[in-house]
């Protein structure tokens, strides 16, 4: 007898593999990191970015390049939530994305608490451009500490049979590297978001903050992520840890090269170097260490 998956298992394994081949498309990075994650998260991790790179695409550029003014854009983004809400209490969805998710997001946790914010954040980048401190704060809350917090749940429930809540130190942790992620992102992107979106995410543009500022906030989020990545899940650590290393890495280049035009990039045999370092069980790098032995 065949032991192929059918019906709903089959649909289920179709959407992972769906899932997987978005991010292996999108991020040669992320992908790398979640190799190094055990079979028990790895799934549920490339189910919440394989969504949340898609919200993404809606509001940065490939929607319009199709054609869609902004209002469409909120539209179809707006669709894609409550597409996302209803797969979470139905079990299902046509679209294989969504419905990996929201398989996801039943096994481990992940309740509308964390989903709104995410998508009232994709909803900020077709209505502001400019941002203030605290507008900041709320974008990456919404844009990055949460999906930081979603895979937070995934690493304690993953297979469990009811989810529980993180520890609060754990919530700390991962909030502060979704923080550090998405502000190193904007320092990398920052030419391109005010040339080509016209967006000024750090207050550098405006003046309210300069790169050291903002560097100085990653190093501090980052420091304060590596104390207790090693409090993770074991088939979690590995993983979590190569994808601080690489951004303690970006941060590190950014310092050195603020007066490069190029998109600062960490060469692939660093972060070959980087997951090995991970794989063998080092303790994440600590953002001065990483200056240090630049």
């Amino acid at each position: 007898m065949s032991e192929d998956p059918t019906g709903l298992a089959l649909y289920d394994k179709a959407a992972e593999d769906a899932a997987a081949a978005v991010i292996a498309a999108y991020s040669t990075s992320f992908a790398l990191a979640a190799r190094l994650l055990g079979v028990r998260p790895r799934p549920h991790v490339r189910n919440i970015y394989a969504l949340v790179r898609i919200a993404d695409e809606i509001v940065d550029g490939p929607a319009s390049e199709a054609g869609l003014d902004s209002a469409a854009e909120r539209m179809i983004l707006d669709g894609l939530e409550a597409d996302t809400m209803t797969a979470i209490a139905q079990g299902f969805s046509a679209n294989l994305v969504v419905h990996a998710f929201a398989r996801t997001a039943r096994e481990c946790g992940i309740d509308e608490a964390l989903i709104r914010p995410f998508f009232a954040s994709m909803r900020t980048d077709l209505m502001r451009t400019r941002h203030d401190a605290a507008s900041h704060d709320d974008y990456v809350y919404g844009s990055a500490e949460v999906v930081g917090l979603m895979c937070l749940q995934v690493f304690v429930n993953a297979g469990a049979p009811h989810p529980v809540a993180p520890e609060p130190e754990l919530v700390d942790g991962a909030r502060r590297l979704g923080a550090a992620f998405q502000d190193v992102n904007f320092l990398r992107d920052l030419q391109h978001d005010e040339g080509a979106l016209g967006r000024d995410y750090l207050g550098i543009a405006s003046g309210s903050a300069t790169r050291i500022d903002v560097l100085d906030r990653i190093d501090a989020d980052l420091a304060a992520a590596a104390a207790v990545i090693p409090r993770l899940p074991a088939d979690c650590r590995r993983a979590v840890t190569a994808a601080h290393d690489l951004f303690a890495a970006l941060s590190m280049r950014l310092r050195r090269d603020s007066a490069s035009d190029e998109r600062v990039r960490v060469p692939d045999t660093v972060k070959a170097t980087l997951a090995a370092r991970a794989w063998l069980g080092f303790a994440p790098r600590h953002p001065r260490m990483a200056r240090a032995r630049a």
